[in-house]
């Protein structure tokens, strides 16, 4: 058994005060674990935004069968209050160039869960770089050599990316956003009068609710980066609260975008995690908010996807809470004949208690691999 190794990597300081710690602010690095087989010249990077990817179930697999494999984390680890996934692609490029510099001559990126949105932007920002600003307008400083272009991109318990997700999870019943409590009861899905199942009418009602929710909220953050810019002695973000941010009626309704899912959300009760005080989303300022939530966020996955021309492997875990059939839809539209597709019957969204499905999905991604 391949041993695991710690990866300690300096990175280029980000924006001011997007850590509580001067020392990472000063001397930024990310960290990351990884396991190198003897001779191993495929290197594959799994990555997230925030999650802590140390121990991630791929790691010791992928090793096993002869590929180097970094469980890789962002400056944002377990933390996204100030995040942004311009600064989050440094980092994997810092990633990316690390396994070059270990002799892995092609490298691999895999994006699980809201990893497959940062991979995607990633590597079409390294394909053709055109990002000069955040959304928020600030300058961000990244140059070419920053992102070393990957080999290929695997998709795997993939959503498509933070700025449609919280558009699809927003309580649509919330009547003033500073009550955590407020609700509407005729939109209210955790109201038995109103379902499950759905009506139609209702779902149609409920949709048409979350996007103007969605649409205040983005109003009301950019109205605030207009007011703070034109105060010169002013601060230039600020701190918020985003109230009850898990509110998918497929969590409820078992035959919306119908696959082999239990009810419930994968974080626990659905409707206590959308009351909960931390939850998706829950905290974060103007800027972060505006990079990673914001209908103008840059990070966008299929969309970023349909830019790059790597080959595409699309794991499609097919008992997925989080991720539905719809989302695996918009990426392999986005791939289109570059997609090689697998559907891994039974798989929860973290392979939680299934140990064969971890042995799959690895022996899919290997044999993948060995055919680049």
């Amino acid at each position: 058994m391949t041993d695991r190794q710690l990866a300690v990597i300096d990175v280029r300081p980000g924006s001011a005060m997007e850590s509580q710690s001067g020392l990472q602010m000063l001397r930024p690095r990310i960290y990351g674990a990884y396991a190198q087989p003897p001779g191993a010249r495929t290197g594959v990077i799994v990555i997230h935004p925030t999650s802590n990817f140390m121990g991630h179930y791929l790691i010791a697999p992928l090793a096993a069968r002869g590929i180097c494999c970094l469980g890789l984390n962002t400056r944002y680890q377990n933390n996204d209050t100030m995040l942004l996934m311009e600064r989050a692609i440094q980092d994997l490029g810092a990633g990316v160039k690390f396994l070059r510099g270990r002799g892995c001559d092609r490298v691999l990126l895999v994006g699980n869960s809201g990893g497959a949105a940062l991979v995607s932007f990633y590597q079409a920002q390294a394909e053709n770089l055109t990002v000069t600003r955040t959304p928020a307008g600030d300058p961000v400083d990244i140059v070419a050599a920053d992102l070393p272009p990957a080999d290929g991109i695997v998709l795997a318990a993939a959503h498509p990316g933070r700025s449609r997700i919280i558009r699809e999870y927003l309580d649509a019943s919330v009547i003033a956003e500073d009550d955590p409590v407020s609700a509407d009861p005729a939109l209210d899905i955790y109201d038995p009068a109103n379902g499950p199942p759905f009506a139609p009418d209702f779902l149609d009602r409920y949709t048409a609710a979350q996007r103007a929710r969605a649409a205040r909220i983005d109003a009301w953050v950019e109205g605030r980066l207009r007011v703070l810019a034109a105060r010169p002695d002013g601060p230039r973000d600020q701190a918020f609260v985003i109230y009850r941010t898990l509110a998918d009626p497929r969590f409820l309704d078992l035959a919306l975008d119908a696959n082999d899912r239990p009810p419930g959300s994968i974080w626990g009760p659905p409707r206590e995690v959308n009351y909960a005080a931390n939850s998706m989303g829950r905290f974060t300022t103007l800027k972060a908010y505006m990079s990673q939530w914001s209908a103008r966020s840059q990070a966008d996955g299929p969309d970023n996807l349909a830019r790059t021309t790597v080959p595409v492997l699309l794991l499609r875990y097919t008992a997925d809470g989080a991720t539905f059939p719809s989302h695996n839809r918009l990426w392999a539209e986005a791939a289109g004949a570059r997609a090689e597709i697998h559907d891994v019957r039974g798989a929860n969204h973290y392979l939680k208690d299934q140990p064969d499905l971890v042995e799959e999905v690895a022996d899919r991604i290997a044999a993948w691999a060995a055919r680049r």
